[in-house]
């Protein structure tokens, strides 16, 4: 395999499936994930020029381990590993009973002990993709929750958040061989936020952008990272400038 290999987490739809197709356009072999629409990510694989789907269950480390391991022996390499897959919970913030603790050992074992655990599995061969000239690469999909005290819950928030801080320190501790970066975003137009009629007045009329983030404006900032040699621990705010406000 002569192309580089790229490994996308949750990408049978959404932000993921837009990550996949962006690396996929700009030469990359793309092994795609999912926990449960296996058949999504077969024709999905089909349907791209070098393509494999596994299924894999984040919340189990076995299968954390397992996908790495089949991802790696499909062409020998990963050069690029995105952490998309995550979870939400939709929790008023002040309704503090509701945020049980196991809705909080879910959201953190998804969130950050899983995107954690693969890049520990998929280190080896970011650091042999290293050796062959370009640092390897990790893109974690964190939230603009994890900068500013907003989000679906709060248990979501401080995953997202601790996301971020394990991204710089990721950034630190593997450096100069592997690249540790994140994207923020606020909302996005996808499925899952479709019925978000509250957020997506707010982005249309109070954010400068006028307008939520399509995936393919995240894939185009993973695209950025991705495609940099230098850039490392940086987290990319891609709220179409809510913060401003």
């Amino acid at each position: 395999m002569t192309r580089p290999v790229a490994l996308v987490t949750g990408s049978t739809s959404g932000i993921g499936a837009a990550i996949a197709q962006r690396l996929s356009s700009e030469g990359y072999a793309i092994v795609l994930h999912s926990r449960q629409s296996v058949d999504a990510g077969r024709a999905q694989a089909e349907a791209l020029p070098v393509a494999a789907y596994i299924q894999a269950d984040l919340a189990i480390d076995a299968d954390r381990v397992r996908l790495v391991e089949e991802a790696v022996g499909q062409w020998g390499r990963i050069d690029v590993l995105v952490n998309n897959a995550g979870m939400s919970h939709v929790i008023p913030h002040a309704d503090l009973s509701a945020a049980s603790p196991a809705i909080w050992q879910q959201l953190y074992e998804v969130n950050v002990v899983a995107p954690f655990r693969l890049v520990a599995e998929a280190e080896p061969a970011l650091r042999a993709a290293a050796r062959s000239g370009r640092p390897g690469c990790v893109v974690n999909i964190s939230s603009h929750a994890g900068v500013r005290p907003k989000g679906a819950s709060i248990p979501y928030a401080a995953a997202k958040a601790a996301l971020n801080h394990a991204t710089r320190l990721l950034a630190l501790s593997l450096a100069p061989d592997i690249r540790v970066n994140a994207v923020a975003p606020g909302l996005v137009d996808t499925p899952l936020t479709a019925d978000w009629t509250a957020a997506q007045t707010l982005w249309r009329d109070h954010s400068p952008m006028r307008r939520a983030a399509t995936p393919e404006d995240i894939a185009q900032l993973v695209w950025m990272l991705v495609s940099s040699d230098y850039m490392t621990g940086e987290i990319l705010l891609a709220d179409g400038g809510m913060n401003l406000t």
